[in-house]
């Protein structure tokens, strides 16, 4: 068992509460550095990337170099790394917390992918948030809220049939640890459900609370079954616009697509093309190709689609659960004890 003291530098938001669980992991043994006015002031509760207009003054930024260069841990990769060639100005990090699931694409943009570097992310925080998410969209279109919304606003009361999701199918693509929340959330509303994973098994249709799991060589049949196709896949060279022209044509006439995945996992312009052409007659979309979405891309104002702003993973819980993660590793970590620490990224792979 190490006796040499780490070093915390906490390099995003996160609240006092928080940080004092950190604290009171190992205080014999590690150092926790968190200086809030070195930090882009936070937005909007959980924001972890901050005002943009922040400027340091020469003195934080002194001492924000400081602190980087004495780190051993870091909470978030620091604002402007990418500009800092990785992690130049922290050379002694040797495991960074990662306050996102999808983080293996900016592993590699920093030069990092080969590295001795731990990096741990936030993988299954998010599952609760997102599954609600999806089911915000489907429910929303089935149960057609734009009619009532209009309809009231206009004094109208004008009975009408709704759907139903009972006995509709869901394919999840990416069917992880989010993709086995919202396998539960649709067996409750006794829907079909098929998960497409990168590793298929008949025995992890319990795991997924799937009726059937395939793999990606099978993606053209699964959505063509579906009527609901959600995406949660992580976006890796493998994934990378996976959802094209071709995939999309599959389709049911009709489907509802959701996608809280990333924006290069779908071939935009084939899917603004089904979107005009009714092929896909919804879709629900939290992540964008260019995120924030330009002004004139066609997506804001097509009336089948629902724009989030990369948020729908955000929630009060967020940071709670992040720290239950990074506190639990920190005791594997200051011990040495490596093979216990969860929510380890495979940087080969990228998830």
């Amino acid at each position: 068992m190490t006796t040499t003291p780490h070093t915390i530098f906490i390099t995003s938001f996160l609240e006092n509460e928080h940080v004092e669980r950190i604290r009171a992991v190992a205080p014999d043994r590690v150092e926790v550095i968190f200086e809030p006015d070195l930090l882009p002031p936070a937005r909007y509760l959980g924001d972890h990337e901050g005002d943009e207009s922040f400027r340091r003054t020469s003195e934080q930024e002194s001492r924000w170099r400081d602190r980087l260069s004495r780190a051993t841990i870091l909470w978030d990769f620091p604002a402007g790394s990418e500009t800092e060639r990785g992690l130049a100005l922290a050379p002694n990090v040797g495991w960074v917390q990662t306050t996102s699931s999808g983080v293996g694409q900016r592993v590699h943009a920093l030069g990092l992918a080969d590295s001795d570097l731990i990096v741990t992310t936030a993988r299954g925080v998010h599952a609760d948030a997102l599954t609600e998410f999806v089911f915000l969209i489907l429910l929303g279109h089935t149960k057609n809220l734009p009619r009532l919304l209009r309809d009231q606003t206009q004094k109208r009361w004008d009975r009408y049939c709704g759907g139903e999701l009972s006995g509709k199918t869901i394919t999840v693509v990416g069917a992880g640890q989010i993709g086995a929340r919202i396998g539960a959330i649709a067996r409750a509303f006794q829907m079909k459900v098929i998960a497409v994973v990168n590793r298929p098994s008949p025995d992890r249709r319990g795991e997924l609370f799937a009726d059937d799991v395939v793999g990606q060589s099978d993606l053209q049949g699964a959505v063509a079954q579906a009527d609901y196709v959600v995406l949660s896949t992580p976006h890796t060279p493998l994934t990378d616009r996976m959802i094209d022209r071709d995939v999309i044509s599959a389709m049911k006439r009709g489907v509802v697509l959701v996608n809280i995945a990333r924006g290069r996992v779908v071939d935009e312009k084939a899917m603004i093309d089904a979107l005009k052409d009714g092929r896909i007659g919804f879709a629900g979309l939290d992540v964008t190709t260019v995120e924030p979405l330009p002004p004139d891309s066609p997506l804001w104002t097509l009336p089948n689609v629902l724009i989030s702003p990369h948020s729908a993973s955000t929630a009060p819980s967020e940071n709670r659960k992040i720290t239950d993660i990074f506190c639990r590793n920190i005791a594997h970590y200051v011990d040495g004890d490596l093979e216990r620490m969860i929510n380890l990224l495979d940087k080969p792979r990228m998830y």
